[in-house]
């Protein structure tokens, strides 16, 4: 059942299934790797963290990206051996680790972003601005039901938060 009480009938499921379907080889591992230059999920949240941020530490990635400490410093090696960011000391404290954008991550980024800015413009240029308006507030409320989701599933689970510092 639904929010509102309604249960999806197997005609809107097997019509949902298929979109998924065809929309799945849209996005082909060509259009994929164009759009985000072979980069996986977690690396392209750590580059969108370091664009806001400019230099972050360890725990405040596993924290951004949800993962464990130790996946967050395997990820961050990876991208560091793949020269795309650079780990210095703080001025302030040498202990502290920041890792930032190397300039080849700097240019990747640039391009990632410029790649997803010439597909959304194709997709929003198809859409009237009445479209537009309705795919707002349909996307407003898909985030809302999701957050809904994620909330009932954590309370399920009675996740426990640990403040890393």
């Amino acid at each position: 059942m639904s929010p509102q009480g309604r249960e999806l009938s197997a005609d809107t499921f097997k019509q949902f299934t298929d979109y998924i379907d065809e929309i799945k080889e849209l996005l082909s591992s060509d259009l994929w790797g164009n759009i985000f230059l072979n980069s996986s999920k977690n690396e392209v949240l750590i580059f969108w963290l370091l664009y806001q941020r400019k230099e972050v530490n360890m725990s405040e990635i596993a924290e951004y990206i949800h993962v464990p400490l130790n996946t967050a410093t395997g990820i961050v090696g990876r991208m560091e051996k793949g020269g795309l960011i650079e780990r210095t000391r703080s001025d302030q404290d040498k202990r502290i680790v920041l890792i930032r954008f190397s300039d080849k991550g700097k240019t990747q980024f640039q391009r990632l972003v410029s790649e997803l800015m010439t597909y959304a413009a194709e997709v929003l240029n198809a859409f009237s601005p009445q479209e537009l308006k309705l795919l707002e507030d349909m996307m407003s409320k898909v985030k809302d039901v999701l957050k809904g989701a994620k909330k009932k599933e954590e309370t399920k689970k009675g996740v426990r938060r640990i403040t890393i510092e």
